[in-house]
């Protein structure tokens, strides 16, 4: 065999190989991915925080949102995951079964007795529990927005939590 058709052979073998070797590649399944598994109250959360800075206003309709009050917040974000809330954070504390602030999980509501309505035993705010001992909720100014459970007002007011999912 002379030089020439010696390099061609080994051109085409290198070829073959390679195109081979690729078609092995393309043709190959994708390895299984793990999906991360997101918990129902994550999602809820998660969707929730969509609305960040969405103004706060006592009394909101429940067929907007281009405004909320704690409650109608609760029952928009809740009802996209299928769980149709009461109107008020009174109403909603009654819903669900009881949960202590040990074993709140995401998606949790949490309730409290604080503003001018409040007598330290009344439900007069709700909000829903994020995890590591933040609360994601809407009032005053700040509208929409993540307050610590454990610390200031919301520590000092707080009453109880219910797990409706």
């Amino acid at each position: 065999m002379n030089r020439q058709n010696w390099i061609k052979k080994a051109v085409v073998v290198s070829l073959s190989a390679t195109l081979g070797a690729g078609a092995v590649l393309t043709v190959a399944p994708p390895a299984p991915v793990e999906a991360a598994s997101v918990s129902k109250g994550t999602q809820v959360v998660n969707y929730g925080k969509q609305y960040m800075g969405t103004p706060y206003k006592f009394g909101a309709s429940t067929s907007t949102t281009r405004v909320f009050d704690c409650s109608s917040f609760m029952k928009h974000i809740f009802k996209k995951y299928g769980v149709n809330l009461p109107r008020t954070s009174a109403a909603q504390s009654k819903v669900g079964k009881a949960v202590s602030k040990s074993n709140l999980k995401a998606g949790d509501l949490v309730f409290f007795s604080s503003g001018s309505r409040a007598n330290g035993r009344n439900v007069t705010h709700v909000a829903v529990y994020m995890g590591n001992g933040k609360i994601l909720h809407t009032y005053g100014k700040p509208g929409v927005t993540i307050s610590n459970l454990n610390s200031g007002n919301w520590k000092k007011t707080y009453l109880k939590a219910r797990r409706v999912l």
